[in-house]
């Protein structure tokens, strides 16, 4: 992103965990994260499932509490708040969940779902006011007026997050984390609901923080990209500087991985990860990623990397400059 954007959401040495049935152990969720996201963008925050990807976009929305770090929104800073004083900001940044099914109340009407937000925090004057502003965002998502008083069970999977999209966009947020929201979608329904984020996101002005591991899907939807490893950042670039060179070994095997059109590539060159799978309760020591690295020294197993700016991207590797070169 230019230089003149910006920045809405700042993590500064994030870091998340959860305690486990040992008490002397804990699960790293998410380690030290340092990012920014612009006003108006599409970041994108990839990886395995596990990483933490789901984890952190939560915590930077304060649904889940920090065990470290600082988050700052609209230079406020949030993450040390109560929900009590965080409450006020509550409208400002909400969540598009993965499953649309489990994400909507089965008792309550599409009417109520979406009004629900607008009632809690009093946005309308009157009963009749809210019911014409859930219209007005049923139309706007795409889910015609007169299904209203219909029950989640009565749509299907697309039309369930089309819903889903129009409860979290009814307090005019500016920041909305969308936690895999097409993952459990047909294809076809995919491109739907992708485009009509696109489009919510050009009339509204809204920034997305967008967690997926699809990668012809972030290709689609992002501006820059962050691929995380075992709770660690490990490189974020604008999309075509990632997708054209790949700077951090785990970048790379992701982009191996993407699916080839060419029935003459399928197969060929593909690179395995290999090595233990490290555990989130028993981190490796240096560089998180070593243990299935290929380009793994010494260096990498006593310091872990800071996350540099190499070139016009942000990389944590020891040699990223050498793969530059």
């Amino acid at each position: 992103m230019s230089k003149e954007k910006e920045i809405l959401l700042r993590a500064e040495g994030v870091y998340k965990e959860f305690p486990t049935a040992k008490k002397d152990q804990k699960v790293h969720a998410v380690n030290g994260v340092n990012l920014a996201i612009y006003q108006g963008e599409t970041l994108a925050l990839v990886g395995e499932s596990g990483c933490g990807k789901s984890t952190l976009g939560r915590t930077l929305i304060h649904m889940l509490p920090v065990t470290d770090g600082v988050i700052t929104f609209h230079d406020q800073e949030i993450s040390s708040m109560d929900e009590k004083t965080f409450r006020p900001l509550r409208p400002k940044m909400q969540m598009i969940f993965q499953d649309p099914y489990a994400s909507l109340d089965p008792r309550m009407t599409v009417r109520d779902i979406i009004a629900e937000p607008l009632e809690t925090y009093h946005v309308c004057k009157s009963r009749e006011e809210t019911t014409e502003r859930v219209l007005q965002l049923m139309k706007a998502v795409g889910v015609p007026a007169e299904f209203q008083n219909r029950y989640p069970h009565q749509f299907s999977g697309g039309q369930r997050q089309r819903i889903g999209i129009a409860r979290a966009i009814a307090l005019q947020p500016e920041l909305i984390v969308c936690d895999e929201p097409v993952s459990a979608l047909d294809v076809s329904v995919q491109s739907q609901v992708l485009n009509l984020l696109k489009d919510l996101q050009k009339e509204y002005g809204l920034t997305y923080l967008f967690i997926g591991h699809d990668l012809s899907v972030i290709n689609f939807i992002a501006d820059r990209i962050c691929v995380m490893f075992l709770g660690n950042i490990c490189e974020i670039a604008s999309k075509e500087e990632l997708y054209a060179k790949p700077l951090h070994p785990y970048t790379e095997f992701l982009m191996d991985a993407i699916p080839k059109a060419d029935p003459h590539l399928r197969g060929e060159h593909r690179k395995m990860l290999t090595g233990e799978i490290p555990s989130p309760v028993n981190v490796p020591s240096g560089c998180c990623f070593r243990t299935r690295c290929p380009y793994a020294t010494e260096l990498c197993a006593k310091q872990k990397p800071e996350l540099k700016k190499v070139g016009g991207r942000y990389v944590a590797c020891h040699h990223a400059e050498a793969v530059t070169a």
